[in-house]
């Protein structure tokens, strides 16, 4: 199995060359839109140990087989952990679910095959008007889980997880990869974002626990080379991502407080109405029991005789 630590130095001795106050990190850069997951699978060099890792009996495949064909953000706030690339007659789909788990990721897979087949028939020059097949790449589809919950399954579909078993005219197969304590990429990447969770939960989320992650990880050897070449960076990535969540927290408790203060508004008009005609209803009791002409009291409210009548039950009420 490959290995993604350096064979030289003891990783401990180069996490100490860590910065002890995460202050002394440089500010985060604000651009930054890729994921963990996708800036590491962006160097072929772990892209081939994470297709190795899938299909350990394809010893013939170097980097120059491997190409990124990862789809551009739609949307400009968005990190994204997914990855698409194709490895000969192959082309391997990866999604990252985090902390929570969708058996929604099989829909969200669909689409993703279904817009990188329009792009690469466009970019090969083929045309689905032609009389003979055109040639696409054999689909792979997996979902790298690394949140706490436990998954059960090792393959999704679109059948059984959607259609209750009813095969249809259309299949979609997800493989379920969740990580194992070996030394392969996967389980490197899942024990990372396991790490990351755990100092998060002590530390909250903030930079002292990310660089603490990034400490403990390069001490046991995980991801290794990369968190040494590439430890800003992942620094400004998890920032931007704990921006991201603390934006949508804020944004769910003011849509919250915006939804409590409407309905206590409504509440209060209401009661207010109620009350209103509550007290309407007994004083024109009051008033035709003192023999008050009905168009008086109706005058007296500056409503109409009809309303009095079924304040005071002569007409049937609506």
């Amino acid at each position: 199995m490959n290995s993604v630590s350096k064979d030289q130095t003891p990783a401990k001795e180069k996490a100490a060359d860590l910065p002890s106050d995460p202050r002394q990190f440089p500010k985060a850069n604000r651009t930054v839109k890729d994921s963990v997951f996708r800036d590491l699978f962006s160097d072929k060099k772990y892209l081939l140990m994470l297709y190795q890792t899938l299909h350990p009996e394809d010893k013939d495949c170097t980097e120059d087989n491997l190409t990124c064909v990862t789809l551009k953000q739609v949307m400009l706030q968005d990190i994204h952990n997914d990855l698409g690339f194709r490895a000969g007659d192959k082309f391997l789909v990866m999604l990252e679910a985090q902390s929570r788990w969708s058996v929604n990721i099989i829909v969200r897979s669909l689409m993703y095959i279904v817009r990188t087949y329009q792009d690469y028939i466009k970019e090969s020059g083929q045309s689905l008007f032609s009389t003979k097949p055109v040639h696409i790449p054999l689909p792979e589809i997996y979902v790298v889980y690394t949140g706490s919950k436990a998954i059960e399954k090792e393959l999704i579909t679109l059948s059984e997880d959607f259609f209750n078993g009813i095969q249809s005219a259309l299949e979609v197969r997800v493989k379920v990869l969740t990580g194992s304590d070996g030394d392969d990429i996967i389980s490197q990447y899942t024990a990372f974002t396991h790490i990351i969770n755990k100092q998060i939960q002590t530390y909250g989320q903030n930079r002292r626990a990310v660089t603490e992650a990034i400490r403990i990880c390069m001490e046991r050897d995980i991801l290794y080379e990369y968190l040494e070449r590439r430890q800003k960076e992942v620094v400004d990535i998890m920032d931007m991502l704990f921006d991201q969540d603390e934006a949508l927290r804020d944004y769910i408790i003011s849509e919250r407080r915006e939804v409590a203060e409407k309905v206590a508004k409504e509440t209060e008009e209401r009661v207010a109405r109620e009350t209103k005609e509550r007290v309407a209803r007994e004083t024109a009791t009051t008033m035709y029991q003192d023999r008050q002409p009905i168009k008086k009291i109706a005058g007296y409210f500056r409503t109409d005789t009809e309303t009095v009548e079924k304040w005071l039950g002569l007409v049937p009420q609506a």
